[in-house]
């Protein structure tokens, strides 16, 4: 086994399924299925879900709304995705834990370092909701954030794309996938794979990332694997 503990980081939107906004519970399902196949290899598994096929802050701002306010909002909207993915994944028989970073006792645990590792030491999959806890910090950044505090091997990023492109494969019919690339490369060729915060913070702290198709049935397991599969960005 490649890794023995990762953080799963997967968008809001890739919730959606084919829909234009909220929950397809298809797609739940199948995500939900991947995952016990890899935890039945005795990987610790924690995850991180955006909010936006729900809300998002930012765009909330841009339409006058106060930021912070939207913010705040965002985080609520991740707390409900990770609702979602936990009752999905009990009905697979997972045992699951949702922490939240906010304050939201009745539904799910506040975040606490110790207690999340020792979730995951039992076998547990720890969903991390409400982002940082911090208005105008992104869920990339909450990613990053809790997979060092956990000590995770390495930071899986599912998307709809497989891999990192010299420019968006879905406009440039020309655009080249790495297999691997460092986090300097990265930074010069102005590549998008995290925000600026997020992406430093995992350089700085020297915590791999894995950009790969997680809707590509099998994939989330030969990563875990150590298969080539994605982009691997590293030091």
């Amino acid at each position: 086994m490649q890794y023995k503990r990762i953080l799963l980081k997967l968008s809001g939107e890739a919730l959606m399924g084919n829909r234009q906004y909220g929950i397809d519970p298809e797609r739940l399902k199948e995500y939900a299925q991947e995952i016990k196949e890899i935890t039945k290899t005795g990987v610790e598994v924690a995850i991180v879900i955006g909010g936006g096929n729900i809300f998002r802050g930012v765009a909330g701002a841009s339409k006058g709304m106060d930021r912070v306010q939207g913010d705040h909002m965002g985080m609520l909207a991740t707390v409900i995705n990770g609702l979602a993915l936990q009752s999905a994944m009990e009905e697979e028989d997972i045992q699951t834990r949702l922490q939240s970073a906010i304050k939201i006792n009745e539904v799910a645990e506040p975040f606490i370092r110790r207690k999340a590792i020792r979730h995951l030491e039992k076998g547990r999959v720890v969903i991390f909701g409400g982002g940082t806890g911090n208005p105008y910090f992104t869920t990339d950044s909450a990613a990053v954030l809790r997979a060092i505090e956990i000590n995770a091997d390495v930071i899986l990023k599912g998307t709809r794309v497989d891999g990192i492109y010299s420019s968006d494969p879905e406009k440039d019919s020309n655009a080249i996938k790495y297999d691997y690339i460092t986090f300097d490369d990265v930074l010069k060729k102005g590549l998008k794979v995290m925000d600026t915060t997020a992406f430093t913070l995992s350089q700085e702290n020297s915590l791999p990332i894995i950009v790969f198709d997680m809707n590509t049935k099998g994939n989330l397991m030969k990563v875990v694997l150590g298969e080539k599969i994605g982009t691997k960005v590293n030091l």
